[in-house]
């Protein structure tokens, strides 16, 4: 046994953020940044760390029970070696069922340890160039005025790929979307229903679009998770591509999802997964063909940048969706390897995540 890779020290933290506007979605919203940060400590002093990004409103955790079972995981951690990660994580499945954002938490700690151990940049474990990545900008649920003053600064900062929230009202979902389309023209439009609708006023709201001339290139979880043959009649008869995301929370949702051919795309976020089952869906999905999108909750520029090393190694992601800093209020809003209009360069990492 490697003695240097002993975890020795384990921490579990709260931290929060303000944000510059509330993150609304249609099935709630964050009013500010309320994470877990779970740290742990090598016998050899490499620090690593993670993030636990708790959306109760979305995944139905809570605070208390990641807090909880983080602190059951530190306990259970001291005293293992690194070098049995793999078994480590299938532990914390077990353990966390229903808690995945704690399970990534442990995991994103465990890489960052792990390769800052190595001397190697998070990203080099899938790549020997990490692929530059650009973002979408989140265009929140909000009223038109405020959905067209944030598209046209968006714009202006230099985003050319929206992703607009839709699923509240479907009324002014259709108002929103062609104003951004109207401000942004030539830009690539996403839009994201969060199990808003119902398949046919999903496919209603779709073909109310393509006769103003609004195409989106995506539209990601427009029914609610267990409507697979929703997913599945929007994908068929739309013409436009489908992405789960609440639907695809799980190696065995993602398979079930390519044998039925439900829908053309993924959205991986690791807040759903952790890291090592992220990385197996990726795989799978890229190699059943369909698309693919890393995307994330609310989260810090730790977890954001964490996400950006998965999709910069593996070189085969379709969409990036790791905007969250940009809503972000304060000194955690800088992140050394994103640019303002939104472009994650992580060449300069040294080693690990590179996220003090």
């Amino acid at each position: 046994m490697n003695k240097q890779l002993i975890i020795t020290k384990t921490s579990v933290k709260f931290f929060q953020a303000p944000l510059l506007q509330p993150f609304r979605i249609a099935t709630g919203q964050h009013d500010r940044l309320e994470n877990i940060l779970f740290s742990i400590e090598l016998s050899d002093k490499t620090k690593g760390h993670g993030e636990a990004a708790v959306a109760t409103h979305i995944t139905g955790e809570t605070i208390e029970q990641t807090v909880k079972n983080l602190k059951q995981a530190a306990v259970g951690l001291k005293g293992q070696s690194l070098e049995d990660y793999l078994k480590i994580s299938s532990g914390l499945h077990e353990d966390f069922p229903h808690n995945q954002s704690a399970l990534a938490a442990v995991e994103m700690a465990i890489f960052d340890a792990l390769t800052k151990h190595l001397e190697i940049p998070l990203w080099r474990l899938w790549a020997d160039t990490p692929q530059k990545l650009r973002t979408d900008i989140t265009i929140v649920i909000a009223d038109l005025k405020e959905t067209m003053e944030k598209a046209k600064a968006f714009r202006a900062q230099g985003f050319r790929a929206f992703k607009i929230k839709v699923g509240r009202d479907m009324d002014l979902d259709f108002k929103r979307v062609e104003a951004v389309g109207k401000i942004a023209p030539r830009s690539q439009i996403i839009l994201d229903a969060n199990q808003g609708y119902n398949a046919p006023d999903a496919l209603r709201f779709l073909k109310a679009l393509r006769r103003v001339g609004i195409v989106p290139e995506l539209i990601e979880q427009p029914v609610p998770r267990d409507d697979w043959d929703g997913l599945k009649k929007i994908s068929r008869e739309s013409g436009i591509c489908i992405c789960a995301d609440e639907s695809a929370s799980s190696l065995g949702d993602v398979i079930r999802l390519i044998k039925g051919k439900c829908v053309g795309a993924i959205n991986v976020k690791l807040m759903k997964t952790g890291l090592v089952h992220a990385l197996e869906i990726s795989r799978l999905a890229h190699a059943a063909g369909l698309k693919l999108m890393i995307g994330g909750m609310m989260e810090s520029n730790l977890s954001m940048t964490a996400s950006a090393h998965l999709a910069a190694g593996l070189g085969f992601v379709d969409f990036i969706d790791l905007d969250t800093p940009f809503f972000i209020k304060g000194e955690q809003a800088r992140n050394p390897y994103l640019s303002s209009d939104g472009v994650y360069d992580l060449s300069q990492v040294k080693a690990g995540i590179g996220i003090k």
